[in-house]
């Protein structure tokens, strides 16, 4: 299984917000910290904060927190969030896509199984579990 790089990067941003709590951090200074794109990072905390894993002020002392403790977030729960809207294969989709083997596919089961089960046993830790404890070198 792989996850999209969306996804990769929304967990590092919440692994460095997790490290420091009480901080807001801003678009600009984690988009540089991960060679992001401002507008891509942009796209994945609104994401995030629509899920309410983030909480976002705008202005002078403003930036993105951890809407929640650490404690408190899954990772089951937030990979599955990020996830959302890029299925593990292309029957998984909304529209169910255009698979020739449809009604016949014995595999298709077996790959949800496989993913409820992946997001489960990441439900077993929390984003505290995996918290960056240092700052970043520059």
């Amino acid at each position: 299984m792989r996850l999209t790089s969306f996804t990769d990067y929304g967990l590092r941003m919440l692994m460095r917000m997790a490290g420091a709590p009480d901080r807001a951090f801003s678009t600009a200074e984690l988009a540089e910290e991960f060679g992001l794109s401002r507008n891509h990072l942009a796209k994945i905390m609104q994401k995030l904060a629509h899920g309410g894993f983030v909480a976002t002020r705008r202005g002078g002392g403003g930036g993105a927190m951890l809407a929640r403790p650490a404690e408190q977030i899954r990772l089951g729960a937030l990979v599955g969030a990020l996830e959302e809207g890029y299925p593990l294969v292309e029957c998984f989709g909304a529209d169910g896509g255009n698979c020739s083997i449809d009604g016949k596919c014995r595999l298709k089961a077996r790959l949800r199984v496989a993913e409820s089960r992946f997001l489960q046993d990441l439900d077993r830790s929390t984003l505290a579990d995996i918290a960056l404890t240092s700052e970043p070198a520059t």
